[in-house]
């Protein structure tokens, strides 16, 4: 088999940086991308003026080093290196796996503190490897091929779960389940107003503080100092999950956990405010921590909450920063069904969601033997027959 060789990147192609589209140029929608320095296009235009199956790297802003393969004609932006004209001895293809396995050294040759930009000097200089026979980089770069569409027909398979779970929340949540296993509908069941809220009738709209305890007596503030000077097992949550971890516990238990303030409202979802937490942890002066009393599941807690848009019982406390307090969460709505109901509707939810984290293990999984791939493959420490 054929030796590999280590090569600069200006003599296996010629780098051309693009010319610069003002932003009146582009639309949300067109036949042509425009790419510059983000990892996604800038935006639409009915011109181009580079071709299709053109590898490109982002040269200037905060993902400068983002390597890109185009499979159609675009705009190359004046924050964009491509590359073109490929020596005869370089798969297109190849080139693009080698230098996507070397982003992170690619990105490393960004300089400047404001926006951050690569030299066409320092790009031009870039060294990757390549087995001199290009027959062998054919196949490499099928092999890769294989694994990223593996991993983007997952990405879709997870993208797809995830609109049907918002659907099936929407309906457990709202409708539930009746005796007969089968989620309700105004065609067969009678929905009437509580509290301001659209419930079937057999449904209680109350309080929180009437199907919940509150437990922040138990919260537990931690100085910096104390936080970073002692290590220990026990999870230590604040209002969007785990920040830190103790030697010691607070909390024993099976508890909802909800955020009480910050900006974190206008950054992050209900789902990142909202966790159920089984077992020894502490919880910061920034969480809300609740359970359900006798006729009502914490797991319905956790999951009303993951589900409720909460923006109207917000008091803002400054630009940006917004509070959920105690007296407010306390009299804030909440649709209850009876235990059994509330046992089944969870058990649907969960049952779901297992299905979808196998998913998202099955991605992680390619994901990694993608890298090892690289790592092997693309070092020529395992080489492939032709």
């Amino acid at each position: 088999m054929g030796r590999w060789n280590k090569i600069k990147l200006c003599i296996a192609c010629q780098i051309s940086k693009g010319q610069q589209l003002n932003k009146v140029d582009l639309e949300k929608a067109g036949d042509y991308p425009c790419i510059n320095g983000g990892v996604e296009p800038s935006g639409y235009t009915d011109k181009w003026n580079t071709e299709a199956n053109t590898i490109t790297i982002s040269e200037g802003g905060n993902s400068c080093g983002f390597v890109n393969f185009l499979t159609t004609r675009f705009w190359s932006g004046g924050h964009c290196y491509s590359l073109l004209d490929l020596k005869e001895n370089i798969d297109a293809n190849f080139l693009y796996h080698a230098l996507k396995g070397r982003e992170s050294l690619i990105m490393g040759l960004r300089v400047g503190s404001g926006l951050p930009n690569i030299q066409q000097k320092a790009i031009k200089e870039f060294e990757f490897d390549f087995p001199e026979e290009k027959p062998e980089q054919t196949h490499i770069a099928k092999i890769l091929s294989k694994a990223d569409a593996a991993i983007a027909q997952t990405e879709a398979l997870i993208a797809k779960y995830q609109r049907i779970k918002t659907g099936l929340m929407q309906d457990l949540l709202t409708r539930g389940i009746d005796e007969q296993g089968n989620i309700r509908s105004k065609a067969t069941h009678r929905f009437v107003i509580k509290n301001g809220i659209e419930v079937p009738e057999e449904w209680e709209v109350e309080s929180i503080e009437k199907f919940c305890f509150i437990f922040n007596n138990l919260r537990k503030p931690i100085s910096s100092l104390d936080r970073f000077e002692k290590q220990g097992i026990y999870p230590y949550y604040g209002a969007t999950g785990i920040i830190d971890y103790i030697d010691e516990y607070r909390v024993n238990g099976k508890f909802v956990l909800i955020g009480e303030d910050g900006d974190h409202f206008l950054k992050f979802k209900n789902q990142d405010m909202t966790h159920l937490v089984d077992g020894k942890f502490n919880v910061s002066n920034h969480a809300h921590i609740l359970s359900g009393k006798e006729n009502c599941l914490t797991e319905w807690v956790h999951y009303f909450f993951c589900n409720r848009d909460i923006t109207y019982y917000l008091t803002r406390q400054g630009a940006g920063r917004f509070k959920l307090n105690k007296v407010t969460l306390l009299n804030l709505p909440m649709s209850l069904p009876n235990k059994d109901e509330q046992k089944r509707i969870v058990k649907r939810i969960i049952a779901f969601e297992r299905q979808h984290k196998n998913i998202y293990d099955y991605r992680a999984k390619l994901q990694s033997l993608k890298t090892g791939l690289m790592q092997d493959l693309l070092s020529g420490k395992v080489r492939v027959k032709i």
